[in-house]
């Protein structure tokens, strides 16, 4: 009996995996953009977490600190029900699944450190 070629994938029986959907801007997130965020940030004990765009990450920790992650922010629901995310999602749901940007400091949190003040 001849052995499977191990770079031959089309001889493996491989089911292929459903796209996953970042639940911020609803779009296919590519392998190298996938992000384990924690609803409520580690530091603040949290442990549950779910997979989104880096992008869409990046713009979460630049919108708001870890402490109205943990007390306000810590559903997809609320953090979707923020002004800055809702214009955040409007803007990047126009672009390719594997956009790739800088994530921008709301002007209420420009000059405050991280995130921004209750």
């Amino acid at each position: 009996m001849a052995r499977k070629k191990r770079d031959d994938l089309s001889a493996w029986d491989i089911e292929a995996l459903p796209p996953v959907l970042c639940p911020i801007c609803e779009r296919i997130i590519p392998d190298d953009q996938t992000v384990a965020h924690h609803l409520v940030p580690k530091s603040k004990g949290g442990k549950k977490t779910v997979v989104l765009h880096r992008i869409c990450h990046d713009q979460i920790h630049a919108t708001f600190a870890d402490s109205q992650l943990a007390k306000t922010f810590s559903t997809i629901d609320a953090i979707l029900g923020d002004p800055a995310m809702q214009k955040f999602v409007a803007w990047i749901k126009g672009k390719h699944p594997g956009f790739s940007d800088t994530a921008k400091p709301s002007r209420q949190a420009a000059g405050s450190g991280r995130g921004r003040k209750s």
